[in-house]
Order: structure tokens, then sequence, then C-alpha cells
């Protein structure tokens, strides 16, 4: 069967229509969230953060090669690895064109198991991070760009570890806020994406990364307005429609590979 045969045709049958109040209240509560994460942090509150101060990113800097391994086999289906859009439908505007694909192992804190399973090694170092939220593999093709914009809550700290980068990786860029950081095999970017940002993808080349996001260390009046916050998104809209879509490519995923086996 050809690869396109296999995506699941109601991927992105979730309606959004119910987002519109959901957006207001989270639009009017994320001033005051962040206000509280950045009086609250343990950490540096600036866009930009050194991955030094997050002591669990050496060790899976240490086997960044078995992980860019097992990211490499996923990829043997890559068109059974969803694009981000087909996943959230939050996400349509930055990932409309479908060149930013997302294969999670978790996301806000649910573990896809069958995912977990294809790529063992970095599900188990992943596991270890404290607090950790969210981990996927984030495909970024040739030409992919991801407009300017901004997470949901600066309760949370984002990294990035380069996998598969681009020869040419000053044309692969990410832009935080008015700082261009560029990935590199091996490597760590630690940020804040509560900050503006953006992604081009200038080349003709696949860009591969593991994306992480845990909790902020906090103080604890902070650690418990960041887990309330986080509460009620897990148990939102944006996070269980994702959750039902994703179960649409597990099964896309799994034809892929009895295809391949076939």
């Amino acid at each position: 069967m050809p690869m396109q045969d296999v995506r699941p045709a109601s991927a992105n049958a979730v309606s959004t229509n119910n987002r519109p109040l959901i957006i207001k209240i989270g639009k009017r509560l994320r001033g005051t969230m962040n206000r509280i994460s950045m009086a609250q942090s343990k950490i540096a509150t600036e866009p930009v953060l050194h991955a030094n101060a997050f002591q669990w990113t050496s060790h899976l800097a240490d086997n960044w090669q078995t992980i860019a391994q097992e990211a490499a086999a996923i990829l043997r289906h890559r068109d059974a690895v969803p694009p981000l859009k087909e996943i959230s439908p939050d996400h349509a505007r930055i990932a409309g064109d479908g060149n930013w694909r997302s294969f999670f192992l978790f996301g806000y804190g649910y573990e896809v198991a069958e995912n977990c399973a294809r790529a063992p090694v970095t599900a188990d170092l992943v596991r270890r991070i404290p607090d950790l939220n969210s981990a996927f593999f984030s495909i970024l093709e040739p030409g992919a760009r991801i407009p300017r914009h901004r997470g949901v809550t600066r309760g949370l700290v984002t990294g990035h570890l380069g996998l598969i980068i681009p020869d040419r990786r000053e044309k692969c860029v990410m832009q935080v806020e008015d700082t261009d950081l560029f990935w590199e095999a091996g490597k760590w970017l630690v940020f804040d994406d509560s900050y503006y940002h953006e992604v081009h993808n200038d080349t003709d080349q696949r860009r591969v990364i593991l994306l992480v996001q845990l909790k902020r260390p906090m103080r604890w009046l902070g650690r418990i307005a960041n887990d309330l916050a986080l509460w009620g998104i897990r148990r939102s809209p944006f996070v269980q429609d994702a959750r039902r879509n994703l179960g649409m490519w597990e099964e896309a995923y799994r034809t892929a590979e009895q295809n391949e086996s076939a």
C-alpha cells in the first residue's frame, strides 16, 4: 500500500467551535499566571536559558546519538507521523503548511505507550526528567516556516536537543524575541516559549530535534498556582482533542509498520 494511504481519514475531524470561551478565559488569566511564575521562579526568567542550569540535560546529551538513531528509525514511516496541525487543531495557524510533524512520547503528562515502545531508550531517558510535561520528536521539513507565536504559560520551560541538523545550520534558525538560535547535533537549546519566537528552515534538508517541556522550578506558591493551571489545561479540549487525534494516527503508524513487514 502506498504510504499516503495510511493517513487517517478523520484525523482533523475534531471541531474547534467550542474554543472561543476557553481561549478568552485563558488570555485573561495568562498575564496574571505569567507574573506569578516570574515572581516565584527559582531560575532565570530571560527568554533564553543556560542548559547547564538543568542537571538532566547532560545525561540526554551524552546519549544523543542513540536518540537520533531511534528518531531516524521512526522516520522510515515519515508519512505516518502526523503534522502537528492534525494532532492539535489549536496549532493550525502556526503549522498550516503541514511541514511540521510531531512524534509524541508524552503529552501534558499522558504517555503514548506504543510510541514509547518504538523509541525505548529515548522514552526511558525522558522519564527521568523532573516534572516532565511533554516530550516528542519535532520534525521540520525543508523550507518549513513556523510564524511568530508564543506558548500558553511561563510555567513551562522548553528544551531542544539537536538530532538531525541541516548541513547549513545557519539557514535553519529559531528566533526567540530578538535572539537567533541555531541547533547543533548533541547540543541543547533551552528557552521560555511564552516569549515570542519563530522558526525558519531555509535549507533543503530535514531538521529533527527532541523537544521536551517541563515545569518551571518555582517556590511553593508558584508551584501550586502552576499545578492548578496545568491541571486545567490537561483536561481542556486543547489537550483532550489532541489525544483523540493521536489515537487515530497511532492506527496509521501501525498500518505502515505492517505494510513494511508484509
